[in-house]
């Protein structure tokens, strides 16, 4: 207990020295904790959002059957497509009927399904504009498979399609856009290219974030697909998604789906595939973890550099404190009892610029967190308990591991020798 009285007393005596020689400290755990809580951040988000997209199987037509007979088609993050012609390029998909569709829904584990059409559109009412607006042609169960909440109006109905009925729905940005709130859009009609559309509900995707391809554009629109095909020439089928709710079951469900639909529309040539998402779920967690390494070795950096400014000053402490060392050997203290009060006071000094560290990078999270909120909606920048702990600890074992060398220097000093320097 002594030994860390004298050790909190020598460098609350010290006060600017030791604060200059925790910053390396604390800026290097401040770092390293910081980039933790984002990573996890961001890991838990994309772990998320690919649950999720894994419930939904998207099935696509290729021109050329898969050499395994998997019916799966892997995306690739780095893939390009290169326009290269061949006779593969000209082959036209079968008209798809959603009556097909349906069937698939029939099979035990699928849970529902939706079609869809779109096309990048820009939207105008009166002297406002969104350019570039995702206008998404759905069939009934589009917004319902989507989990999509509506806060204004009402959702399509069969009489829109029966009637070819000229309206839409916006999402809840896209009304803020041009109209002042969800409630003042209903009723009016926007202009979408030549064609006039009356605003008959506005909806909110619960899982949407700013980061989505619904906010780097201009938002999203719903209409009937029959309506957006015959508006602007498009197939009424161009997309076609089966939805799962038990995950474990998309290895089994996905080829044996995308088989059945390829039996139904008897192609040609070709054959229908389920997408398969994890290699680009696996490259985005690859990329990350590299750029996490790199940040994490800079930061490393600055840990090896505190740890040495500690040694240095340590080093500093024992020579200014010779004739202390010397009489408290002649008084009886030990080598150990030395050893032990020099390493225990270069542990507390790493141990508090560890802990202004700690307290630094909650504040950093949070300021971060709010930064990215819209990004990482739902999911909130924190310092968990368990790198709290972990970052305390090996800034204790900083202290200790930099704390050796001046602590046993002062250790081995000769009484005699210490009590005559001056």
């Amino acid at each position: 207990m002594q030994n860390w009285k004298f050790a909190i007393s020598s460098i609350l005596g010290h006060k600017m020295r030791s604060f200059l020689t925790m910053i390396g400290i604390i800026i290097g755990v401040a770092s390293v904790v910081v980039i933790m809580a984002l990573g996890d951040s961001i890991t838990r988000r994309v772990n998320e959002s690919f649950t999720k997209n894994q419930k939904n199987m998207r099935l696509v037509f290729s021109p050329k059957k898969s050499k395994d007979g998997s019916y799966t088609q892997t995306a690739d993050l780095y893939a390009v497509d290169l326009g290269e012609e061949s006779d593969e390029a000209t082959v036209e998909p079968p008209k798809v009927q959603e009556a097909w569709i349906k069937e698939l829904a029939e099979i035990p584990g699928v849970d529902g399904y939706y079609v869809n059409n779109s096309a990048m559109e820009t939207f105008t009412y009166e002297s406002k504009k969104a350019e570039r607006v995702n206008f998404i042609g759905a069939n009934l169960t589009y917004i319902q498979v989507q989990n999509y909440k509506i806060i204004a109006g009402r959702s399509l109905i069969p009489q829109d399609y029966q009637g070819f009925a000229s309206v839409v729905l916006l999402d809840e940005g896209l009304a803020n856009n041009l109209f002042s709130s969800p409630e003042e859009a209903l009723n009016k009609v926007v202009m979408v290219g030549d064609y006039n559309y009356r605003v008959i509900g506005v909806y909110k995707n619960p899982d949407n974030s700013a980061g989505s391809m619904a906010q780097v554009y201009g938002g999203n629109a719903i209409t009937t697909n029959t309506l957006l095909a015959a508006n602007f020439g498009l197939d009424e089928i161009t997309d076609i998604t089966v939805r799962v709710n038990n995950t474990s079951l998309v290895p089994e469900l996905g080829p044996k789906v995308a088989k059945k639909l390829t039996e139904l529309a008897s192609p040609q040539q070709g054959e229908y595939q389920v997408t398969d998402d994890s290699a680009i779920y696996q490259e985005v967690q690859n990329i990350y973890g590299a750029m996490t390494g790199v940040i994490g070795a800079i930061a490393g950096i600055s840990l090896f550099v505190g740890g040495i400014g500690v040694m240095n000053i340590m080093l500093v402490s024992v020579t200014e404190r010779t004739r202390e060392i010397g009489l408290r050997k002649a008084l009886g203290a030990t080598r150990g009892n030395i050893l032990m009060q020099f390493l225990i006071e270069s542990m507390i000094l790493t141990l508090i610029g560890g802990l202004i560290g700690l307290i630094l990078a909650a504040g950093l999270a949070s300021l971060l967190g709010s930064a990215m909120s819209q990004m990482l909606e739902g999911t909130p920048v924190t310092v968990s308990l368990t790198v709290s702990i972990v970052s305390l600890l090996f800034s204790a074992s900083i202290g200790i591991v930099f704390g050796i060398l001046p602590a046993n220097k002062a250790s081995k000093l000769d009484p005699i020798e210490a009590l005559r320097y001056e």
